[in-house]
Order: structure tokens, then sequence, then C-alpha cells
């Protein structure tokens, strides 16, 4: 028997805010935690070192190709449900949920298929060739990681489907709950059981798989939806409504990938002509600390992103029911939360820069290190705050339909700024342009945001 959820209605805006996206920061921060972890004992394991941070740099952006993958359906579909939900629409809700979580299956094994195919050619786009024993401990890794992607993406699959069906701190239990598993198992196989690159993947895999099964039984105890067996197919027309929800959710995370690609090919590129990391036995530093930045950055993205996406069945459900006045508060309310979030996150990035890169073991590595880093985490991440809000804009217009003005945004930093800007800037600044490429790109972003915000609050108002 499907559930009301007229609360969205009539709650106030900071209370459905409060409820939603905090469990949505908490399982997104916790998702993000599951790589960062590993890096971490990685980096505090003597044996392991910079080569298994670089190492693990190398295969981050394919965990996020597989990601990209299963926002783009999980989102999508939260979307659309909530729109369902807010008009009614019991049976198309159904319906897309089956459909998503078939869609999620077949994706995940034929993106396993491709990375174990290609393997190698995949780990030298993105830097593994830097040196031998990188590239030993990131294919080491990135086997490992291969295995666990359909358990992966089953998981932050139903992360926002379980959301959507007024779940959200069940959806927050299923992440966390892997990632303690995780947290537990990544020392005892780094360290006492000495399994390096492999042993990191296994703990994280199987913090995944613990995930996914709890992901699993949800599907079969929902509250608003009810699932029936007619309720799985494949419907290419309903696919279409609701994957166009998640298209702008998948493109700023593939987005993302091919900038990271830019960014460490580059980060190659100069630092062999840069007079340290030119030699052999420094010239995985830049690629180990430029990933080191890119996680915390990553914790606080996953904060930002968490605000606005627990704001998604919020807005669907009031967009849905005609209440624009309603989703015109959450708007402003989500910019405001973000720009304060972001403001903290800058606040400890230039402060206490040391105190962050000496979690990542910088204690067992050349000055070198810790100099590069400090200077990364300065310059690279000077303009996170206008990156949290550009973030929580471009996923917040998706929940009220928008999807070519949130596409738009979205491409525009990710692919024409994220990837031109750290390939010219180089050129005249050498190694430090790669870092201005990025606060650079937020503040061009930016711009283009405020237009649209504008826009956009004009025509809920009305």
């Amino acid at each position: 028997m499907e559930q009301s959820q007229s609360f969205l209605l009539t709650d106030s805006i900071p209370s459905l805010m409060k409820r939603y996206s905090l469990p949505c920061i908490i399982s997104l921060v916790v998702a993000a935690l599951y790589n960062i972890v590993d890096q971490i004992f990685i980096a505090n394991a003597s044996y392991l070192g910079s080569y298994g941070n670089a190492a693990n740099t190398v295969v981050f952006p394919m965990t996020i190709i597989a990601l990209a993958i299963a926002v783009m359906i999980g989102d999508g579909c939260c979307a659309f449900v909530s729109l369902c939900l807010g008009g009614n629409r019991y049976k198309e809700a159904s319906k897309s949920i089956g459909n998503s979580v078939i869609l999620c299956i077949i994706s995940s094994l034929v993106l396993s298929l491709v990375y174990l195919i290609f393997s190698k050619p995949i780990l030298s786009l993105f830097g593994g060739s830097v040196n031998e024993t990188t590239y030993t401990y990131a294919k080491a890794y990135f086997f490992v990681i291969t295995l666990g992607i359909p358990f992966y993406m089953f998981g932050q699959t139903m992360n926002p489907i379980i959301r959507s069906d007024g779940a959200p701190h069940f959806a927050m239990m299923t992440t966390v709950s892997g990632a303690i598993i995780n947290i537990i198992l990544d020392p005892l196989f780094i360290y006492p059981l000495h399994m390096g690159m492999t042993g990191a993947a296994l703990a994280t895999i199987l913090g995944q798989i613990f995930t996914a099964c709890l992901s699993l039984w949800y599907l079969y105890h929902m509250k608003n939806v009810t699932l029936t067996k007619d309720s799985f197919g494949i419907w290419p027309d309903l696919m279409k409504r609701f994957l166009v929800l998640g298209i702008t959710s998948f493109l700023s995370q593939v987005s993302l990938v091919v900038s990271m690609a830019a960014v460490q090919n580059m980060c190659m590129k100069y630092g062999a002509l840069d007079p340290v990391f030119s030699q052999t036995e420094f010239a995985q530093i830049p690629l180990a600390v430029l990933g080191i930045v890119m996680k915390f950055f990553q914790i606080a993205i996953s904060i930002s992103v968490g605000l606005a996406a627990g704001c998604i069945p919020v807005a669907g459900y009031n967009m849905g029911a005609n209440r624009k006045d309603r989703a015109c508060e959450l708007f402003i309310d989500l910019l405001v939360c973000e720009a304060v979030v972001g403001l903290a996150a800058l606040v400890i990035v230039e402060v206490f820069p040391k105190g962050l890169i000496t979690i990542f073991g910088a204690s067992h590595e050349s000055t070198y290190y810790t100099q590069f880093a400090i200077k990364c985490f300065r310059i690279y991440l000077c303009m996170i705050i206008l990156a949290m809000v550009n973030k929580g804009t471009f996923i917040y217009l998706q929940a009220l339909g928008k999807a070519k003005e949130s596409t738009f945004i979205s491409m525009m930093r990710e692919i024409v700024f994220g990837v031109a800007l750290p390939i010219i800037l180089p050129i005249f600044f050498g190694l430090n342009g790669l870092l201005y490429s990025f606060p650079v790109a937020d503040i061009l972003t930016a711009l283009i945001a405020v237009y649209i915000i504008r826009q956009t609050l004009l025509e809920l108002s009305v």
C-alpha cells in the first residue's frame, strides 16, 4: 500500500532539508571515504608510500566512471519517482524503479568486462606509466576493484531511489555500514597481512558487497512504491523520461574523468620538465599529491552534492504538485548552505594544509612532497566556495526538470574549462599553471551560473 508524502508540501523547508539532505550528505561523504580511506592507509604503509598513492590516483577516475553511470540511473529515477509521487502516478514510479535495476545490472557487467579487457591502455591513459612501480601497484589495485564494480554500481544506483521512497536514513545506513567494513579491513589487510594494493582493494569491494545486499533487501520492503514482477523490464520510452533527469549527474561525473585525464597527463608532462620532479625517485610526487588534493575536494564536493541531491525528492514532489513557491525557497536556502560549507572548506585548506598532508603519510616522504602539497592545496582549492555553489546549482536544476540548463553549466565547467585550462595554462606557467586551472575554471563557471540562477528564481517566483 502506497503511503502519502504530502508532508513534503506542508513541512517547513529547513526541516525538510535537514531530514533529506543530512542523510544524503553522510551517504556521499562515506562513499567518498571508500577510496580516501584506502589512500590514507596506503600512504602510511612504508612499503607502499607515494608510489601506492600515485597508483590509487591512477585508478580513481575509473571508479568515477562507474559512479557516473550509477548516479545517472539512480538520480534520474529518484527525480522521476518524486515527480510521479507528487502527481499520484504510482504505476509509473514502480516501473521506473524496476527498469533502473535492470539497466544498472546490465551496464555494470559491461563496464567490468571493458575494464578487464582494456586495463593496460586505461591505466596508461590516466598516468600509470609515470614509472614501473606505480604501474605495478595500479594494475593490482585496478583488477580487484573491477571485480567489485557491479556491487558498487548497484549500491550507488539504489541509494537515491531509496531516498525517493521516503527512507533517507536507510539509504545512509547502507553506505555507512559498507564503509565501516572497509575501514576495519583496510589496516588488517595492508599492515599485518601485508597484502598491499590488493588488500586495500579487497577491503573496499567487501564493503561495497555489503551495501549492495542491504539495498537489495530494501527493494522488497519499499514503503511508497509497490514493486511487482511486472515492474522489472526494459521500457525505452520510460527510460528516456527518467534518464534525461539524470544526465546532468552523469555528465558532471564523467566530465570530471575527462578533466582528470587532462590534469594527470599534464602533470606527467610538466612534472618531467621540473628540475626536481624530473628525477626518477621524485617523478610520482606531483601525481600522488594531486590525487590527495582531489580526494579532499571529493569530500567537500560530496557535501555539496549531498545538500543538492537531498533536495531532489522535495523539489520534485513540490514541482509535481505545482508548488513553485516552495521550490524557490528551497533553492535559495540551498545556495546559502553551499556557500557556508564552501567557506568552511576554504579555511581548512588555506590554514591547515600541512596537517592535511600529514594524514596522507608526509612523514615518510621528502620535503619536496610536503612543499608541493601545501602549495597545491592553497592554489588548487582557493575557489572552492564557487565550486560548491556551481555544483549545487546544476544538480538542483535537474530536480526542476531543467535538464538543458543543468547540462550546459556542467559541460562548461568540466569539459570546456576543465580540459582546456589544464592544457593551456601550463604552457605559460609550467606546473603552477596546472594548479591555477582549477580556480580559474570555477570563476568562469560561476559567471554563467549566476545568470541561470537569476532566471530560474524569477520563473519560480511567478
